[in-house]
């Protein structure tokens, strides 16, 4: 007599890929004579051949990942098949095709599995194309892996799982190579009333249709893609964004202090770059890469409320860049930097009178958020491209005399806190003037004489500890006699 313990069985059966008669008549009978029902998920057309079925759709809105989703639907089918001898499992099209929890039920040694052959939505993808997959030869690829799977791929592919307009936007983005009008098919409820074949390019792809679980991409030819480490960058935003409680908590807003503090840095790790020592490239790397996940992380964030993805801000400054490129892409002719500078201030200033049509103020387009010298830079750039500016540094020179002594008369009249503090700004408002005609960026030679100082300081500093010299504790005398030492040398 044998000791073995009987163990469930779990009957899968696959739905077709949408028309009803896909539906084969041996899921029909199983459908039937199997009382204990379960389906993956509701959002399939036929679905509803098992109306008292228990659905898993609840665990793809309560569970973190897809791989808990699955697990959590073998452990119950398991669980199910234990208790009641047999249950069946119904999935969309086949379930011998990208299903992964059918292959975690196959390979689990808890259960028997029969899985009950059905048809995909491959014959309905193969028939609107016209095409012989193995004639054309075609490979299958996951959406969600697109960047692995499509790497050294030149095609013909056929991309399944891009149920999401994210999903497609991640493909397009693994496609570093693509000029943007590579033609591209999207199949879309195939078999259905409503079905669509999309003939679109690689440029338009995420914008056709609003893409679901029935929805398939066909690329006929591609080119080796090169940004795999863009998509899981994405998908690695994207994770942080649904786990992690701080990313979750974060805005555009909160996250601005963290772009500066990066872009800060970036410039720091660009001026301790060695020609002579490629190791100093390491810290760029790193800060460079801290700097790409703030505008991944903003991305992500638009993502997930529906207003725009990365695939958008790339496609926006690619865009922006052929069009002030005309010397590049068009006719225009630029022999110097000069010439390119101009040609670029043209275009922006085109740019501006056709997207601001409600306001025509020359300032359109400034950032206030810049930093101030910046601000004021730019500002006085704009106001002397139509003529409102001194002929040369002269004038500039002499409105400095006249704020300074403004700004005297406001500190001995003992004017407000605040009229002292306009004619202060009038004055660095005038340096920054100078400093323009001058030909200098006014932010450059500031940093120069700020870092200049800290230099001189740090060798104050230096002196100091030599001679045992406590600066908190000395005269005003003493650190003076220390600066002109330090500054002696150097």
């Amino acid at each position: 007599m044998s000791n073995r313990t009987s163990v469930g069985r779990v009957v899968i059966v696959g739905l077709g890929p949408g028309p009803r008669n896909t539906v084969t008549e041996a899921t029909l009978h199983a459908i039937a004579s199997i009382p204990h029902q379960f389906v993956r998920t509701r959002k399939h057309p036929t679905a509803d051949l098992l109306p008292t079925a228990h659905s898993f759709d609840h665990l793809y809105e309560s569970l973190p990942t897809f791989d808990d989703v699955y697990s959590a639907i073998t452990e119950t089918l398991i669980a199910a098949a234990n208790e009641h001898g047999e249950v069946l499992y119904a999935v969309p099209g086949s379930p011998l095709l990208l299903e992964t929890s059918v292959s975690q039920l196959r390979t689990d040694t808890r259960i028997e599995v029969q899985v009950l052959p059905a048809m995909s939505f491959l014959d309905l993808a193969w028939e609107a194309l016209g095409i012989d997959p193995v004639n054309a030869g075609v490979r299958l690829i996951d959406g969600h892996r697109f960047a692995a799977e499509a790497a050294n791929e030149r095609g013909p592919l056929l991309v399944a799982q891009v149920h999401a307009d994210w999903v497609l936007s991640d493909v397009k983005l693994s496609f570093d190579d693509a000029v943007g009008d590579e033609p591209v098919v999207l199949l879309h409820h195939l078999g259905l009333p409503d079905q669509r074949v999309e003939h679109t390019t690689w440029q338009e792809l995420d914008r056709v249709l609003p893409a679901d679980h029935l929805t398939t991409l066909y690329i006929p030819q591609l080119a080796q893609p090169i940004a795999g480490e863009m998509v899981k960058l994405h998908q690695l935003a994207r994770t942080l964004r649904e786990q992690c409680p701080w990313d979750i908590e974060q805005t555009h807003q909160s996250l601005i202090k963290h772009l500066l503090e990066e872009t800060y840095e970036v410039v720091d790790a660009i001026n301790e770059l060695d020609p002579e020592n490629p190791t100093t490239d390491d810290a760029l790397i790193e800060e460079l890469g801290d700097l790409l996940y703030q505008v991944e992380f903003h991305a992500t964030i638009a993502e997930q409320e529906g207003r725009f993805t990365l695939a958008d801000v790339a496609r926006s400054i690619h865009d922006k860049l052929v069009r002030r490129h005309p010397h590049v892409f068009g006719d225009v002719v630029a022999d110097s930097a000069n010439d390119v500078v101009s040609t670029w201030d043209e275009v922006k200033r085109q740019e501006r009178l056709s997207n601001d049509a409600k306001s025509d103020s020359v300032f359109s387009g400034v950032a206030k958020a810049a930093p101030s010298l910046s601000y004021a830079t730019k500002l006085q750039k704009r106001a002397a491209d139509i003529g409102f500016d001194w002929p040369n540094a002269d004038g500039a020179f002499d409105k400095i005399r006249e704020e300074s002594a403004e700004i005297r008369d406001a500190i001995s009249q003992q004017a407000d806190p605040e009229a002292v503090r306009m004619e202060l700004g009038d004055l660095l408002f005038s340096v920054v003037n100078l400093s323009r005609h001058l030909g200098h960026d006014a932010e450059t030679a500031l940093r120069v004489a700020s870092d200049k100082f800290r230099a001189r300081f740090e060798h104050v500093e230096a002196l100091a500890r030599e001679r045992n010299i406590d600066l908190h504790a000395v005269d005003l005398a003493t650190l003076d006699a220390l600066w002109d030492e330090a500054k002696a040398q150097k």
